[in-house]
């Protein structure tokens, strides 16, 4: 009870699961309960989205559809709006029920209702009501483009919704329920592709880190668009049956792939209870794929040409299945006049005049949206679904970005695909077009929009891989060519460059094969850190101790993965600066130093400004920063590593784009980095660098990672190369040790609790520690904390174990220390920001 996420619950097939199941419930609920129900696995699951303020006037904002049925959690399901398979009788009657529970629940504001349909009669279950805004509230929100947010929070202030504009039309009123004239469609982004050793089965715990929201006029293109937004390789399917039998994230691939090889649509259904007519929408895919594959390039008739571009295929895939490169299918649709038009989300399925930003594309009927009139017009490409690596903090960068270009007198265009984004709100920017972030649709919005400039660096990785496809087709974009990316990004071209500069750094090297790969790791000494190239999150990234362990990897290392880079392992303190750029001049804030040792991830490190350095080390760091900038004349935010060891300083890395700790970085020095890097860009001659100063900081900032451990359970977490938070969070205090108890307050005093400590290290804390044995410990009501390093197997199930029991695990003796110094502070107070513009805000 009182979880989110479904964290804790689960489906017992035995009085053996059901035992657990209670345990781990109980674990997790804040007040010790659980809810033991009768499973409707099977049911089709419906939700609705409602509204009503304080006169009972009470409306469906959105009605949504899941694709799995009851068994798989809804924020770990395709999710499909309006509903597709509902009889008008049964949709009007599970209507009609939200709103009798919400009427009588007299709730006012947003509320979000499940129900469970079985698919053979017209029983139906309430599965749970969320008398809040909440994860569905961004989603029929995003879908239909009615603002439940901003109307729930003027229904509470008092608002009648027959009073309030519906701002998409500006001449009707909230009371109107949305209508739809066209499809949405949601899909979840799972981290499965950062950790292999997981197990991927959905069940009622939601494991999803984010999500992508699709529309389109075919039901058809707005699933293609779905898998196209998120920004995964098209992974292979070894065993289908199993990912169909038990739902993975692979099951709508391996439904695709079943049905590529014959499987009819009664078969799968029979096998998955997903509906017959979702079934019959991805076979007419396989269908038009077919269609393609029998024909070469020349003898492709126009109207299968069409059809697939209405089903939503890419130029891409279309030229992947006729053999022939996505330049000749660009040349064959330009040569028939074969566009993406533009139309509007406007609440009203066009009943209504409306003038509406909000833009999605479609090869299905005629064009409704002009370009924008204005003498500069800006893209910002987004960072796409939130995932482990690339999370929340790049949208903060992207909507910096448009209000900064706002001030500057510039039109914006936001393209994003991520419907719990601020960016994909409507009215952040100009205009929204809600799009995969694929180089064919931008360059379609470019050419539609007559867009001037086009900014890559404030949508993560995903900005900065698609730049070069961008640059191909003459693509005007801000900021530094692609070559000079590359030089970046390329480990052999930037570590020649740092040669020339005379600038220190581990030793290392790309490596396009296995034998290449093994060659190379002759010449330097183990450990050794391995991993792609063009990523970010640490993907793929493992520390190699041995050659034996070198050769294990490169095994199971596919093809497609290549090049990788190999680089000396280092022991060190790890550092890093955000900085911004003219191409002579460079400003940093303030330097930022890691509390963890060199080989824990960035973004799962807890980092401390302003730093504790030395002088000659803090010297060393800007003297590498000014030098780097000035060689390849960066302009715009970039984000360096550097790894401290003894008397040298190195350079560890170099992202060209806006990193996740912009926000920390602009919110304690009370400079928007994202402001100024946006008027080095757009050329705003007022913007002096050379001018700014490094704030003089009256307090200590601690950045700190939280993680989902009760999402992947499965897994060992302990810290490495490869980052599995997926979150962060900042404390402030007058000292470290203030701003650590901050961040660890949740946590009890061992020297006061003795039982609420368990540590695994053979003596190296003065700490008092649990007496019970460890089996006795985690079960004990006071277990809170429990430290161990080792790499032992025995280790790493401990770990597991006690996750699981909810308990803080620290792999780190380095933050176990940090936790340790936080209990030298027994007070602490909220610290205001030094500025005008937060005056009288407290922040903790």
């Amino acid at each position: 009870a009182y979880t989110l996420g479904g964290r804790g619950g689960g489906i017992a097939d035995s009085e053996g699961d059901l035992l657990e199941l209670i345990n781990n419930g109980l674990k997790a609920s804040p007040i010790k309960q659980v809810i033991v129900e009768k499973s409707i696995a099977g049911f089709k699951e419906i939700e609705y989205e409602i509204m009503r303020d304080a006169n009972g006037t009470c409306i469906s904002v959105c009605n949504m559809e899941n694709f799995d049925p009851v068994g798989v959690h809804t924020g770990d399901s395709i999710v499909v709006a309006p509903s597709q398979t509902l009889t008008d009788q049964e949709y009007q009657m599970l209507r009609t029920a939200s709103l009798t529970i919400v009427s009588a629940l007299e709730i006012i504001g947003g509320c979000n209702v499940q129900l469970a349909l079985d698919p053979h009669s017209n029983r139906y279950y309430v599965i749970e009501v969320n008398p809040r805004v909440s994860r569905s509230s961004a989603l029929a929100s995003k879908a239909t483009g009615y603002p439940i947010a901003k109307m729930a929070t003027k229904v509470a202030l008092g608002h009648s919704l027959d009073s309030l504009e519906n701002p998409l039309t500006g001449h009707t009123y909230a009371s109107f329920e949305p209508a739809l004239d066209y499809v949405v469609v949601k899909f979840p982004r799972w981290p499965f592709d950062k950790f292999s050793d997981a197990n991927r089965k959905l069940g009622t715990t939601m494991r999803a880190t984010g999500e992508v929201m699709a529309i389109d006029r075919t039901l058809e293109g707005a699933f293609q668009k779905a898998v196209q937004s998120l920004d995964t390789k098209t992974p292979e399917i070894i065993d289908a049956m199993e990912h169909m039998t038990k739902p993975t994230d692979l099951r709508y691939f391996a439904i695709m792939d079943q049905l590529g090889k014959g499987k009819t649509i009664e078969e799968i259904h029979d096998i998955t209870g997903i509906d017959l007519f979702f079934l019959d929408v991805l076979k007419n895919l396989i269908d038009v794929e077919k269609a393609i594959s029998e024909h070469t390039l020349k003898t492709l008739p126009l109207d299968i040409l069409i059809q697939a571009k209405v089903y939503g295929f890419s130029d891409k895939l279309i030229g992947s299945f006729v053999g022939e490169p996505v330049e000749a299918i660009e040349q064959l649709r330009s040569s028939h006049d074969l566009i993406p038009k533009y139309k509007m989300v406007d609440t009203c399925a066009a009943e209504f005049e409306a003038a509406t930003n909000y833009v999605y594309s479609t090869y299905a009927g005629e064009n409704e949206i002009e370009p924008i009139e204005a003498t500069k017009k800006a893209l910002i490409i987004g960072s796409g679904p939130i995932r482990i690596g690339q999370g929340v903090e790049f949208d903060y960068s992207a909507v910096k970005a448009i209000e900064s270009l706002r001030k500057l007198g510039w039109k914006t265009i936001m393209i994003n695909n991520n419907p719990e984004t601020v960016s994909t709100d409507y009215e952040t920017a100009d205009r929204l077009y809600f799009e995969p972030i694929t180089k064919e649709i931008i360059a379609s919005i470019v050419n539609h929009e007559k867009v001037d400039l086009v900014f890559t660096q404030f949508g993560g990785q995903t900005g900065i891989n698609i730049a070069e496809e961008l640059a191909d087709a003459q693509i005007p974009m801000a900021g530094v060519e692609v070559d000079t990316l590359a030089d970046l990004e390329d480990r052999d071209r930037f570590y020649t460059a740092l040669n020339l500069l005379n600038i220190p750094h581990v030793q290392g090297s790309t490596c396009y094969t296995k034998e290449e790969a093994l060659l190379i790791a002759d010449q330097y000494n183990y450990p050794l850190l391995c991993r792609p190239s063009y990523v970010i999150g640490g993907q793929g990234m493992v520390k190699i101790n041995s050659e034996a362990e070198l050769e294990k990897a490169l095994e199971e290392t596919d093809d497609r993965h290549y090049p990788i880079v190999l680089d000396e392992f280092m022991v060190g303190k790890e550092v890093e600066v955000d900085l911004v750029a003219d191409g002579t001049h460079s400003y940093i804030p303030e330097i930022m130093e890691h509390i963890e040792p060199a080989g824990v991830h960035s973004g799962d490190s807890m980092a401390i400004f302003p730093s504790t350095l030395p002088d000659k080390v803090k010297e060393a760091v800007y003297q590498s920063s000014d030098q780097i900038v000035k060689h390849f004349h960066y302009q715009g935010i970039m984000n360096i590593q550097f790894l401290w060891q003894g008397d040298e300083v190195y350079v560890l890395e170099v992202n060209p784009r806006a990193s996740r700790t912009v926000p920390i970085i602009s919110k304690v020095s009370n400079q928007s980095l994202v402001e100024l890097a946006v008027q080095v860009l757009a050329g705003d001659a007022s913007c002096k660098l050379e001018e700014l100063e490094t704030p003089d900081l009256p307090y200590v900032a601690v950045k700190y990672p939280l993680f989902s451990s009760h999402a992947l359970p499965e897994l060992d977490h302990k810290l490495g190369a490869n980052m599995k938070s997926t979150g962060e969070g900042m404390a402030i205090g007058r000292t470290v040790e203030e701003a650590l108890a901050k961040v660890f307050s949740h946590l009890p005093n061992p020297y006061q609790n003795q039982q609420s400590c368990f540590i695994d290290d053979g003596g190296h804390f003065d700490v008092p520690s649990s007496s019970l044995s460890f089996g006795e410990w985690i079960q004990a009501n006071e277990s809170a904390v429990y430290f161990n390093d080792d790499d032992s197997k025995e280790a790493k199930e401990r770990r597991i174990q006690a996750l699981k029991y909810g308990i803080t695990v620290f792999s780190e003796k380095s933050t176990f220390e940090a936790y340790l110094k936080s209990l030298a502070c027994t007070q602490v107070e909220p610290i205001p920001l030094p500025d005008k513009k937060t005056e009288g805000v407290q922040v903790g």
